[in-house]
């Protein structure tokens, strides 16, 4: 069962941090976790203040203290509610750009999860937006982003793997990290895991319809029965170390992984998608696999997304931006 021993709950103001909060307070507990809340002023050290002394009549440095402590203040009364229930807590005000702090405290402080509530959109729900989206591809940890008031609770949780041929330690390792998480939450909730595999056949549109290969469509339906049972063998084999999924909760499913999946949670009333990202960190920036974005750009419920073993974040200690 997985489990977290070190939470970082970041409960920004313009985020669902309530909803970020009574999650964090539930995973500390029931994994003995020491929990850490923080705040992130969009600014670097100084810089406030430097901008506020330009007003006539004003002294920067001191309202930015005063900043500070508004900040410091919020996540007191938090960090209260958590000590009133036996949990170990720290809270820490970050200046500078948000993603970036947030990252090197993890990298300095190796904690286990980040927890975030979304941007708040209204009526209690939660987006997508850019402090969030850098998170979800940089950050060396699973981030949870919760998305809505009911997050505290999961009745469905949608496991997306992609099982990879024998040999692939990399996916392997990644499918089961996603596995292994939801299979321990759902076990906690009392929920029902689902797991989800899309399969395609590569280019079967083109090989049905191209000059040299329409005339051959027999052929083409055996490479999609051949592609269709390899991956049906591929995650029976990932799943017999699960034996708590049902059957049922099985589902292959043919198409695009980034259209059907997004599709099928939102048809199967999925309130938490756990998904693997696929680094590709030789090439700055592209650090999220584009099945990933395309899901996370349409799904509304929550999400906690891993990156694979030897994952590197673009981000260091050394830099601030």
């Amino acid at each position: 069962m997985q489990r977290f021993k070190s939470i970082l709950a970041v409960v920004t103001e313009d985020s669902l941090h309530e909803v970020a909060l009574a999650r964090a307070l539930h995973l500390a507990k029931v994994n003995d976790a020491a929990l850490t809340l923080v705040d992130v002023i969009d600014a670097a050290p100084g810089e406030l203040g430097r901008l506020l002394a330009a007003l006539p009549g004003r002294r920067g440095p001191e309202i930015e203290e005063d900043v500070v402590a508004y900040h410091r203040d919020r996540l007191t009364a938090m960090a209260d509610t958590a000590r009133a229930q036996g949990i170990a807590v720290s809270e820490v005000v970050l200046q500078g750009t948000p993603f970036v702090e947030v990252i090197r405290m993890v990298l300095r402080e190796g904690h286990d999860i980040v927890i975030k509530g979304g941007s708040d959109a209204g009526h209690g729900r939660g987006t997508m937006r850019g402090f969030d989206m850098h998170l979800l591809r940089k950050c060396p940890c699973p981030v949870w982003m919760l998305m809505g008031p009911g997050d505290g609770h999961f009745d469905t949780i949608l496991a997306t793997v992609d099982p990879a041929p024998t040999g692939d330690a990399a996916r392997d390792g990644l499918d089961r990290l996603v596995m292994d998480l939801a299979t321990s939450l759902a076990a906690r909730d009392g929920a029902t895991t689902h797991v989800v595999h899309a399969w395609h056949l590569q280019e079967e549109q083109a090989l049905r319809n191209g000059r040299h290969t329409a005339a051959f469509a027999d052929e083409v339906d055996r490479l999609l029965d051949r592609e269709r049972d390899n991956a049906q063998a591929r995650l029976q084999a990932l799943l017999a170390d699960y034996p708590q999924v049902a059957a049922d909760d099985v589902h292959l499913i043919k198409g695009n992984p980034g259209a059907v999946i997004a599709d099928h949670a939102t048809a199967m009333a999925a309130d938490l998608i756990v998904m693997g990202t696929v680094g590709r960190t030789g090439l700055a920036g592209l650090i999220m696999g584009n099945t990933a974005e395309t899901i996370l750009g349409q799904v509304r419920c929550s999400v906690i997304a891993v990156k694979p073993d030897g994952f590197i974040s673009p981000i260091t200690l050394d830099q601030t931006g």
